[in-house]
């Protein structure tokens, strides 16, 4: 026989052999199939009937509430799928660790084990967050039935408020202890951890800006040298987000519609104790506004008038915040025309070729709608006026959706509350909105203490309480105690942001003050009373009308001889200055047009006489100009002071009426290191001068130093001059003077003195500190050069 055939034989064997298994398996199966299927219906067909349930166990719950629970009456008929149903809605109650149903003849055992009760409720471990922090987020309260999952849902809640401290690491484990009356102790066993820093943030795709830049938008920053004091370099999951959006607002408001962050990864580093940030991002094209037009679609509405109240202009870069801007000035045109229901819809056209985006304002009549009511909630210290006075639109006026949000906007930056929810729905008929104000009120008082130094002052403490909702009426109530080695100050300040109900602030300031003189031999004590007015008179200016009452007096020191100058003021005794002033006030950045630019003008004109000792006329100006260039790494400065001093009274003007110049104010020379001076007696007292004019011109840049320093650098220069004493007793004796010229007062002419130096800007987690070098490229031979300085301002 052939090796085919034998193969043939052996595999029909084979399968003769498996199918005789598979049918022997097919019948014993299909037998114990049936047997169970008999044995199923067998219980299900089985039915109870109970006269009686007997309830065990239960010290708490009572037995009637567990019968009822069950859903079984007395004498009904129930099947053991009925008796499970009853059995899962005494487990599902949440009361009950265990429950057993047994039936016992007609009688139905029901045996449970309740849950024990929480006695109290305490946390190990915490140090960063207090007890009273961590028990507003948990749920499980005291003498309540306690539940392990609810638990391990508070443990999770525990361990969010710390990942969201940077405390990623953070662990909470829920505890019991048993007690007796079955008791328990719930113990949240917690491991702080250390928090995870954000050791690098950088970006993918950016050209337009540098890395460096970018990150000064962000909120999440990169760990520093004083990493201990600053929170927003541990890496925190949520901020990520918001990190993104303000990464948006600042590509779009510099023209790059097309911005969009395409990721953001977050990686631990290889010892996995901080994070590397690293966002892609895709810039596109920069844009600016190409045609700007107005029409109207509302009959009897002339266009140009509303074209001629527009701001921007064609090639300024576009930004989504000029559209918003301008829509709310041509509906605020609307409402002084009185045309109601006024809309302005932008329609913008985009011109790849040119980079452009043409906006047309389209004059459109919106639905009429009218403002019912505004109701407000929350505010239980916080007066209704102070809120409602942030709305432009009253009960009754056409509902305009623009002036609403503002309205939330103006709300939220009062700073009264921790949050303000500003909603409308619809009223008593279809055409009228209820706006609904809830707002949820935060602490408004604060308590600052600091500590400063300065070269011409020495260090001091500054102690500071400040109400800023003073009574829940929206007014600023100020105490300021400020003593240095060689200054000493004590204000109370009061503010009212709207006088009489309308746009019109109201400040005044009362204290007294102390200076010992580090640029002559005398002291100074001053009071004074200083109430001012200021309101806009422009959407970039405002005016400032006030009021100034000065007591003042010059005090010799003790064992100190005075220069002939000095003691004929100080001879004057105690006098007293009463001057009314106006202010001018222009600032550009108020419009927004160009976010890396704008100027500041002041200009103002005091005089007194109006009752007092003095009599006289101030004037001064200042006016700053700067701008952002080189990917708005580099910061440009210049600005321009000038003042003059006019007296008009009898006898002669005080070094304390004129002016003198500060380091503050011209760089490179002690506080009054120039101008005029008193060298009579051997003394060398600067004198001050009735004129002044001050030019500085500054840019600050980074130095290419790790960002996460805080340190950048900065170069100026400096140009100014102090001078003329037309109102000064220079009826003096020669014989006084001992300077070899003969000369008691030099410097009345004046000259301009020119200073270039280099500063280093460190932004620390205390303040910001400012270290100046500087060089005298022009002087006088009696000025006080000063070619360091340094300033600190600290708050803790």
């Amino acid at each position: 026989m052939d090796n085919g055939t034998m193969a043939g034989r052996s595999c029909g064997k084979r399968f003769t052999c498996s199918k005789m298994l598979t049918q022997t398996a097919g019948i014993f199966f299909a037998v114990f199939a049936m047997t169970l299927a008999l044995f199923v219906t067998e219980v299900r067909a089985q039915s109870y009937s109970f006269t009686n349930v007997q309830v065990e166990g239960n010290q708490r719950i009572q037995t009637s509430t567990i019968v009822n629970r069950l859903g079984i009456e007395r004498g009904q008929s129930v099947t053991g799928g009925q008796l499970n149903d009853a059995y899962q809605r005494l487990l599902d109650s949440g009361v009950f660790e265990t429950v057993e149903l047994t039936p016992r003849g007609n009688t139905l055992v029901v045996e449970v084990q309740e849950r024990p009760t929480i006695n109290q409720i305490s946390f190990e471990g915490n140090r960063r967050i207090k007890d009273d922090a961590l028990t507003e987020a948990i749920t499980s309260q005291p003498r309540r039935v306690f539940s392990p999952d609810q638990a391990e849902a508070d443990a999770a809640r525990v361990a969010e408020i710390y990942s969201a401290q940077g405390r990623v690491a953070a662990t909470v484990v829920p505890r019991i202890i048993r007690r007796n009356d079955n008791r328990v102790d719930l113990v949240f066993e917690i491991a702080e951890g250390d928090t995870v820093e954000v050791e690098r943030v950088s970006f993918v795709g950016n050209r337009a800006y540098s890395d460096r830049r970018l990150r000064r938008v962000l909120e999440t920053k990169q760990a520093g040298l004083l990493r201990t004091f600053i929170r927003s370099d541990t890496f925190i999951a949520d901020r990520i987000e918001f990190d993104k959006q303000v990464l948006r607002d600042f590509y779009l408001s510099r023209g790059y519609v097309d911005f969009r962050v395409n990721s953001s990864n977050v990686e631990f580093t290889r010892e996995r104790d901080a994070f590397f940030l690293v966002m892609n991002v895709t810039e596109g094209q920069q844009f600016s506004f190409g045609r700007i037009s107005t029409i109207s679609e509302i009959p009897g509405v002339d266009p140009a008038e509303y074209q001629a109240a527009l701001k921007v202009r064609p090639g300024v870069i576009y930004s989504p915040s000029l559209v918003e801007n301008s829509i709310a000035r041509l509906e605020r045109q609307g409402l002084k025309n009185n045309v109601d229901f006024l809309r302005v819809e932008p329609r913008i056209t985009r011109n790849d070729r040119d980079l452009t985006l043409d906006v047309q304002f389209a004059l459109v009549k919106g639905p009429r709608v009218f403002v019912e009511r505004i109701d407000i909630e929350g505010n239980t210290t916080t007066l209704d006026r102070v809120i409602r006075r942030q709305f432009l639109t009253v009960e009754g006026d056409p509902f305009n959706p623009r002036e609403i949000r503002n309205a939330a906007e103006r709300i939220r930056a009062l700073g009264f509350f921790s949050d303000a929810n500003v909603e409308t729905r619809e009223g008593s008929s279809p055409n009228q909105v209820i706006v609904d104000v809830d707002v949820v009120e935060q602490p408004t008082g604060s308590l600052n203490i600091g500590g400063s130094y300065s070269v011409a002052d020495g260090f001091g403490v500054a102690l500071g309480l400040q109400e800023s909702n003073f009574l829940g009426r929206g007014q600023s109530l100020g105490l300021t105690l400020s003593t240095a080695q060689d200054a000493e100050q004590y204000v109370i300040s009061f503010t009212e942001p709207y006088l009489l109900g309308r746009r019109l602030r109201f400040d005044v300031d009362l204290g007294l003050a102390r200076q010992n003189s580090s640029f002559a031999s005398f002291d100074t004590k001053r009071a004074f009373f200083n109430p001012a007015l200021t309101f806009d008179i422009g959407e970039q200016s405002a005016l400032q009308l006030r009021y100034n009452w000065d007591n003042s007096e010059m005090i010799s020191r003790p064992t100190v001889p005075n220069g002939v100058v000095i003691a004929s003021e100080i001879a004057q005794g105690e006098l007293t200055s009463s001057s009314l002033g106006l202010k001018y006030i222009f600032d550009s950045r108020r419009s927004g047009l160009n976010p890396n630019a704008g100027w500041l003008f002041e200009a103002g004109v005091d005089a007194a006489g109006l009752g007092g000792d003095n009599e006289w006329v101030k004037t001064s100006a200042k006016a700053i100009a700067q701008t952002l260039v080189l990917q708005e790494e580099v910061t440009l400065r210049a600005t321009f002071e000038a003042g003059a001093f006019s007296w008009r009274g009898n006898g002669f003007s005080r070094t304390i009426d004129r002016f003198v110049l500060g380091s503050d104010t011209f760089r490179g020379f002690e506080p009054a290191g120039v101008g005029p001076r008193d060298l009579s007696n051997g003394q060398d007292d600067a004198l001050g001068g009735n004129y002044y004019a001050v030019a500085r011109f500054e840019a600050e840049f980074p130095l290419g130093l790790p960002e996460e320093l805080g340190i950048r650098g900065g170069l100026f220069y400096d140009v100014g001059n102090l001078w003329n004493l037309s109102d000064v007793n220079t009826g003096l004796d020669p014989m006084n003077c001992t300077t070899p010229s003969g000369a008691c007062i030099v410097g009345a002419d004046g000259s301009f003195r020119h200073v270039v130096g280099f500063s280093i800007l460190w932004t620390t987690g205390f303040g910001p500190l400012r270290f100046n070098f500087s060089k005298a490229l022009s002087k006088e031979d009696f000025d006080k050069e000063q070619s360091f300085d340094l300033t600190l301002q600290a708050r803790f």
